[in-house]
């Protein structure tokens, strides 16, 4: 009989579990909402492209030539060449003919302050395209006063 105690004995032997391993997330969960935070106070802040801050003239340079071509556009887009009222495409052609009797000439663009940029600058472009590298945008300049 004391054969069959042992065998009996070692059939129903306790198996103590081993606790199962857990992952605490407590910390886990107080990082993140830290980085939440951080990002809904910083998103507010954050600007949209590169800030440019545009210099400011304060003397012109003089006009060296006597012969430049002028090209004026008004507020309301008209275009004047040398004092005449134009079209776009006039002034183009005139100046693809200029170009090829005296391509040495200087061109000054004033384009009125309220027009848009946009405006400006596809003039400039064209003008650009007919040959002439040597075009300036006219500016007026400020007095100390901060009058122009």
């Amino acid at each position: 009989m004391a054969s069959a105690k042992k065998s009996a004995s070692a059939t129903f032997t306790r198996s103590v579990k081993q606790p199962e391993p857990e992952i605490n997330v407590t910390p886990l969960v107080d990082v993140v909402l830290v980085l939440l935070i951080i990002f809904m106070v910083i998103a507010p802040n954050l600007q949209e492209g590169t800030p440019v801050v545009l210099p400011e003239i304060d003397a012109v340079d003089k006009e060296k030539h006597e012969d430049n071509i002028e090209i004026v556009m008004t507020a309301d887009g008209k275009l004047w060449l040398d004092d005449k009222e134009t079209t776009r495409e006039a002034v183009l052609s005139e100046l693809e003919k200029t170009h090829e009797a005296r391509p040495e000439r200087v061109l000054i663009l004033k384009a009125d302050a309220q027009l848009p940029y946009s405006t400006v600058r596809e003039l400039f472009a064209s003008i650009q395209k007919t040959g002439f590298r040597n075009v300036s945008l006219k500016v007026s300049t400020k007095n100390r006063d901060g009058e122009t």
